[in-house]
């Protein structure tokens, strides 16, 4: 059976990703896990197809991904391109960001976020 989401065969990948993540994926799940983001559940390291996702909002069919310096690199940046594409096709929208954007400035990466996220949800008040 092909496996779409979470596919076995890449649990143990998923598994070694979470426990290595970077400080900018820990400083971005340290604001949204537990659903403290708008009520929206996040996972991380979710699988679609064959691709490791940072971090997946099912509700709102968004991949957050976070990116280090080697994505500035052309093999890598085709590598995203295609991935996009295939996520797209899948009716799954991909934000990205830089992780030093991550590290300065969080607030304005959950502002950016929000934005995605406040047309279906109302805010915490």
């Amino acid at each position: 059976m092909k496996f779409l989401r979470n596919d076995p065969a890449l649990k143990q990948r998923r598994r070694e990703l979470r426990r290595n993540q970077t400080e900018a994926e820990k400083t971005f799940w340290a604001h949204v896990r537990n659903k403290q983001f708008y009520r929206m559940r996040f996972f991380r390291q979710y699988s679609i197809g064959p691709y490791i996702l940072d971090f997946y909002c099912p509700t709102l069919k968004l991949a957050v991904e976070l990116d280090g310096g080697q994505h500035i690199e052309n093999e890598n940046r085709e590598y995203d391109a295609v991935r996009s594409e295939y996520l797209k096709a899948q009716g799954i929208e991909v934000m990205r960001f830089w992780n030093h954007e991550i590290l300065i400035d969080i607030s304005s990466i959950l502002t950016k976020l929000a934005e995605r996220v406040t047309p279906l949800c109302p805010p915490l008040i």
